[in-house]
């Protein structure tokens, strides 16, 4: 039992931490063009806005099982299978990213318009005030808010284990609900709670030093 559970362990966390390495990564892009193009923003632009404002919204509707099936053939064309930790990883970077653009808009739109417009007047670029004013200032809650998208990738990845991903919500299937052996979901839901809390401490101690 213990091998198994050190294994579906290691493999939780590979498949949270890789689709936040990626979601972080792919939903830059789309928070940082509505915060530009906002009412409030550099590049006011509303057609633009609106639209990606409504497939944001879209994408998060999603369950997240549901969201694994439809994008099979996707997680197949990237990670040659649809089933596997490895795998895992397409959906639940797909289910994160407008989860991620959301929190970083709402970090960054958070920012204070007396330093943009101080900025302004010092006669910095949209990339500086991006760069220097937008991203530092609001740093710190952004790693709060990718602190929130880990533990929710942990939960992810554990209903993830009903079709195949691996992982603890795998074990937790096969070994303790199919396998009618409680031990087995104890043991699970305290690792996952022992790895939520670890992750929390470490977002709580990182949002401190940096505010």
């Amino acid at each position: 039992m213990s091998e198994m559970m050190i294994e579906a362990t290691l493999e939780t966390i590979y498949m949270v931490i890789g689709s936040t390495f990626f979601s972080v990564i792919l939903g830059f892009i789309p928070a940082i063009i509505l915060t530009l193009t906002a009412d409030d923003g550099l590049k006011p632009h509303k057609l633009i806005y609106s639209v990606l404002d409504f497939f944001v919204n879209v994408l998060r509707s999603f369950p997240f099982i549901i969201l694994m099936i439809i994008v099979i053939p996707i997680t197949r064309a990237i990670a040659g299978k649809a089933i596997g930790t490895t795998a895992a990883i397409v959906p639940l970077t797909i289910s994160a990213i407008p989860f991620v653009a959301r929190i970083i808009e709402s970090s960054l739109r958070s920012v204070d318009q007396g330093l943009i417009e101080a900025a302004k007047s010092f006669g910095a670029s949209d990339f500086q005030i991006i760069i220097r004013v937008y991203l530092k200032e609001a740093l710190p809650f952004i790693l709060s808010g990718i602190t929130l998208t880990m533990i929710s990738l942990i939960g992810y990845s554990a209903m993830g284990g009903a079709i195949g991903a691996g992982g603890l919500g795998d074990v937790a299937i096969r070994k303790g609900y199919q396998g009618y052996n409680f031990s087995y979901l104890l043991v699970t839901s305290l690792i996952l709670i022992i790895i939520v809390q670890i992750i929390q401490t470490i977002g709580n101690y990182l949002f401190k030093k940096l505010s």
